[in-house]
């Protein structure tokens, strides 16, 4: 399947995934707001019921408008008469439950001319022994024969509602797992996807790096097949000298993508030596600088760190910064202009090479340092590799315990930075 195709199938999938989950928030939304709607008419018709058998027990006419919903989950009843609060709180409670509304709830009576609370308590249908004074919530008061009117709260309105939505919240959890599953399987696919491309590359890459020397040895070799080769022994020597050394550098090839492949930062054996950096970066640069010179390009050196000491084991750091001199060289198609410094920062060694490459896109940047990952070019094999250097690079850094990062801009360069720890 191309990329194109999958792009393709992933967006479609995404979008009908979002149709989805848009029209499942829309749903429970229109259901919540349906349930709580009928939770405030029940509440209106049990308050009602409530203000209608106060005034028939006390004769009194009734009012125009006896409710009101002041807030979400709050509503008052006007009355002109003084109830008892226990009474009230009798009434409540069993028109609530004929209404089906066994959710705790708050009540005050209020002094009609200060509208403050005089009364207040906490009723819960859980145990209904149990009066729960609400002193601490309302600041009880000296109750006041005067005309007063009372307020009812539902703190867990929301809570009782969602327990009514049971359906809504199972297809929810449904959805909400759909989507897990989605995105695990378009994560894996990718993953996959990219782990093919991988080894196409590295395959196309191996081919292209051990084609030459297989061909110079099958070559060789037809030469030595000839009968006539037997009477010019210096010619002869030259070839077995070329299957020989072509031999060698195959073997060399395949040993160091297997060693490589193999490395992990728990199976590298270290040495625990006292390593001076400016050492062995200037016995690097005494390599490179001929090379650099013969492309008139130039390393600037810049060793600031005035701790250039740290434990580790001198091959495999020496290898390290051969590997991102090497880089910088053969990742640069204008002259390369290489800057290496050092410098401390606390009790940390940071050593920093800059070049003026061709620099990494930051899609790319997450992966560069993936095991046979290199940067896609196509069928273009310019610059010879099989994905393993940076591996190695990230493997030897993580195993003496430090870090390395990258900051690059396409076409302007790149800038590998590593912190190790100073020995102290």
């Amino acid at each position: 399947m191309s990329r194109k195709t999958i792009i393709i199938v992933i967006l479609l999938a995404i979008l009908s995934l979002g149709l989805i989950v848009a029209g499942q928030v829309f749903w429970v939304r229109k259901a919540y707001d349906l349930q709580e709607d009928q939770f405030n008419k029940r509440v209106f018709v049990a308050i009602s019921e409530v203000v209608q058998r106060i005034r028939i027990m006390n004769n009194d006419s009734a009012a125009t408008e006896p409710v009101q919903q002041v807030a979400s989950n709050s509503f008052i009843a006007n009355i002109n008469d003084t109830p008892h609060p226990f009474l009230l709180e009798d009434l409540l409670k069993d028109e609530f439950e004929r209404s089906n509304l066994k959710e705790d709830f708050e009540y005050g009576i209020y002094d009609c001319f200060t509208d403050s609370i005089v009364y207040g308590s906490r009723i819960s249908f859980k145990d209904l022994n149990v009066r729960e004074q609400a002193d601490q919530i309302h600041g009880l008061k000296e109750f006041q024969p005067d005309g007063h009117y009372f307020g009812v709260v539902f703190p867990n309105k929301s809570a009782f509602i969602l327990k009514q939505l049971d359906f809504w919240m199972y297809s929810s959890f449904v959805i909400l797992l759909i989507v897990i599953f989605f995105s695990y399987t378009i994560s894996a696919m990718l993953k996959q996807k990219r782990l093919a491309e991988i080894k196409t590359d590295f395959v196309n890459n191996m081919t292209h790096e051990l084609k030459t020397p297989i061909s110079t040895i099958g070559l060789s070799a037809d030469a030595i097949a000839n009968p006539s080769i037997i009477s010019n022994p210096e010619r002869l020597a030259q070839y077995v000298a070329i299957i020989r050394n072509e031999n060698s550098r195959l073997k060399s090839q395949v040993e160091r993508v297997l060693q490589i492949a193999a490395l992990t930062p728990n199976k590298v054996n270290l040495k625990d030596e006292l390593l001076d950096i400016h050492l062995i970066i200037n016995n690097a640069l005494a390599t490179f600088r001929m090379q650099v010179s013969e492309l008139e390009g130039s390393i600037d050196v810049n060793l600031r760190a005035g701790n250039p000491f740290m434990k580790g084991d001198l091959v495999h750091i020496t290898n390290v910064i051969y590997n991102l001199l090497d880089n910088a060289i053969k990742y640069t198609q204008a002259t390369p202009h290489i800057e290496i410094s050092t410098h401390n920062q606390g009790d940390d060694l940071i050593i920093s090479v800059k070049d003026n490459g061709i620099g990494i896109s930051k899609a790319n940047q997450k992966m560069i340092f993936e095991k046979f990952y290199r940067v896609p070019t196509g069928n273009l094999h310019s610059v010879r590799g099989f994905g393993l250097g940076l591996y190695y690079v990230k493997t030897i850094v993580k195993a003496h315990h430090g870090k390395i990062e990258v900051e690059s801009i396409l076409g302007k360069g790149s800038t590998f930075t590593l912190k190790y720890k100073t020995a102290q």
